[in-house]
């Protein structure tokens, strides 16, 4: 059924000097918070379609006007001291609420789609996990259909290193791995893409 299927969404409150830290180097706090803002705006409206219930987690404070529909999004907010404790919180609520297949991702990917997302539940029908490796080391996707508490620990989160940690942690399991994409963390990740050529121009 479809309701079974969770997608949860992680985002940043859009803060000017908190988002893009490492973009913000080379362009600057306001450029990149326009191309955060941008990334997020594509993130809404690719998750809208996708055949599963969706929760968007923010990382400060949960905003009830934005560009997250409110009839669309359960809005709830991320608890934890990093990433990977907030990560395993949102998983443990989603299956306390008795879905069955959970699959989490950031709201900064421009190279993803629904389809991708739908895709990813599909597979999850046939593994253990999915996990969509990013071009960095690190992932954009992770599903699983039980709750696995070690993919949450013992990483070095925002480095090359936590995708083969990952899956050092899951060796004996069923994973399925998607198609490896390119995440936006660097200027070099956007410099000749045509959809940030106007931030970066200006």
């Amino acid at each position: 059924m479809i309701n079974k299927n969770l997608l949860i969404i992680f985002t940043k409150n859009p803060v000017a000097g908190k988002v893009k830290t490492r973009l913000a180097k080379d362009l600057g706090d306001d450029k990149a918070l326009k191309i955060y803002k941008f990334l997020l705006d594509h993130s809404a409206k690719f998750t809208a379609s996708v055949k599963a219930k969706k929760q968007v987690y923010y990382s400060d404070y949960i905003n009830r006007d934005d560009i997250w529909d409110n009839t669309v999004y359960e809005k709830k907010q991320q608890f934890g001291e990093d990433l990977g404790e907030r990560m395993f919180n949102a998983f443990s609520e989603g299956f306390a609420e008795n879905y069955e297949k959970i699959i989490i991702v950031g709201s900064d990917m421009y190279d993803i789609n629904s389809e991708d997302i739908d895709n990813a539940f599909q597979e999850l029908g046939q593994h253990d996990f999915v996990i969509g490796p990013a071009a960095d080391g690190g992932y954009y996707l992770l599903g699983m259909k039980t709750l696995n508490s070690e993919v949450f620990k013992n990483k070095e989160w925002g480095t090359s290193s936590v995708l083969e940690d990952t899956l050092k942690d899951l060796d004996d399991k069923d994973v399925k791995l998607l198609e490896t994409r390119n995440d936006v963390d660097l200027l070099e990740d956007i410099k000749d893409h045509p959809a940030f050529q106007k931030f970066i121009s200006v």
